[in-house]
């Protein structure tokens, strides 16, 4: 809070946020949760709330009013909304995009098993050594290739499937 506070100047005026801070950092919080779903987002939409209503602090009268409330609800709805719409805007990469990135690598070994991970694409490649080579879960994959959950357990499916077909087809199975 002391950061807005040396935003401001009159001592009226700190004392007007200092009550509004008080008075309305909880319900800011759980509007722009409610927007973002994030705890850290929500956060954020709320400081850029607060740092907007210390600018403009000398247009709020009297800081229990139902107009106070919402002024400050609109300010933390509109700060909650410009950052889901920043986070939209961000690009991701298409899933058949990423399916060609990774290295391709080469066997001359006689492994029958190596050689049919070895043909699988690239990130089916990668979700299989992850999961079953160095064990990790569903949420470390997910973490380490910047997917969702979902998507890193769904990943993985596709890629035993695929790992199955090719096998069968080496005439492993």
């Amino acid at each position: 809070m002391f950061i807005y506070l040396q935003m401001i100047e009159t001592p009226e005026d700190r004392s007007k946020f200092e009550d509004l801070y008080l008075r309305y950092k909880n319900i800011m919080f759980f509007t722009a949760n409610k927007i973002l779903h994030n705890y850290h987002d929500a956060e954020d939409a709320v400081h850029a709330a607060f740092v907007k209503i210390a600018e403009n602090i000398e247009k709020i009268e009297a800081p229990d009013s139902p107009k106070t409330r919402g002024y400050v609800v609109t300010i933390v709805e509109h700060a909650a909304i410009d950052l889901y719409r920043k986070h939209k805007r961000t690009t991701t990469a298409n899933l058949e995009e990423w399916k060609n990135l990774g290295l391709t690598v080469e066997y001359d070994g006689h492994n029958s098993l190596t050689a049919c991970i070895l043909k699988l694409p690239a990130n089916y490649r990668e979700c299989i050594l992850l999961r079953y080579y160095h064990g990790y879960d569903t949420h470390e994959i997910a973490r380490a290739l910047g997917i969702s959950e979902s998507a890193a357990f769904k990943l993985n499916q596709r890629a035993k499937k695929k790992l199955l077909e090719l096998c069968q087809e080496e005439g492993l199975l």
